[in-house]
């Protein structure tokens, strides 16, 4: 299957089998990220053995999706996300999993497509416009990088798209789906009072899970993400 965004960009995606084929988990990565990052990886295999059929994609801009990265930002990666959803519209019930950035794409997206029945956020993003200040403030956009890697320009289009969203919480008041949020306790990428603060915004069926001493990627807990995102969708993130 070809899933192309509107501007006619390739979105390059992996589709995992599960034997629950009435529902499917579509896995959206950070910044920086595409859909081959471990974390991604390892989330996908292992709830496809659960019996969780998934799509892993990469935004425009990233991996192997067409587009330049300079033109990457969350409003694309949401409208990309909708393409997504475009693609592999049906009967199917969809559970978007978005980790960091993803996160953001989350709220921005269920806020206003009613095609996601669940979310599952990993360290979601929820203040676009500080952390944009605090992690490439001091970097000059058009010809600076992000995180000093070479192969990820820091673009102006990306900064005045972080600014204009500034934060996630009236996306979040929006969403009516239930939401499950995991945030390691020792992230110091996006800060887990974020999921705090918005956690207490949402009004739809939520869980909050604070992974005890785990960082931005969660590397030590994959196995218990599994389990818990599984217990989660069977016993109440779907009904």
């Amino acid at each position: 299957m070809e899933i192309l965004n509107k501007q006619g960009e390739v979105i390059d995606h992996t589709f995992h089998e599960g034997a629950q084929e009435e529902v499917l988990v579509i896995y959206g990565h950070g910044l920086t990220g595409d859909k081959d990052r471990e974390l991604m990886v390892a989330l996908a295999e292992g709830l496809a053995q659960k019996g969780w059929q998934g799509l892993r994609i990469s935004f425009s801009g990233n991996g192997d999706s067409g587009g330049k990265f300079e033109d990457s930002t969350p409003s694309k990666s949401v409208a990309d996300l909708q393409a997504v959803l475009d693609a592999v519209k049906g009967t199917r019930k969809i559970v978007y999993l978005g980790h960091s950035l993803g996160g953001a794409v989350a709220a921005l997206t269920a806020a206003r497509d009613g095609r996601i029945n669940a979310l599952v956020s990993l360290a979601g993003m929820v203040r676009t416009k500080d952390f944009c200040e605090a992690e490439f403030g001091g970097v000059t956009p058009g010809e600076g990088c992000m995180w000093e890697d070479e192969t990820k320009p820091l673009s102006q289009k990306f900064v005045d798209d972080m600014n204009l969203i500034e934060h996630t919480f009236e996306a979040a008041i929006s969403v009516e789906v239930p939401w499950l949020l995991f945030h390691g306790t020792a992230d110091d990428v996006v800060l887990p009072k974020d999921t705090e603060h918005v956690f207490r915004k949402i009004s739809s069926k939520k869980k909050q899970v604070m992974v005890e001493g785990e960082g931005h990627m969660f590397a030590d807990h994959y196995s218990f993400l599994v389990d818990e995102i599984d217990q989660w969708l069977n016993s109440e993130g779907l009904e």
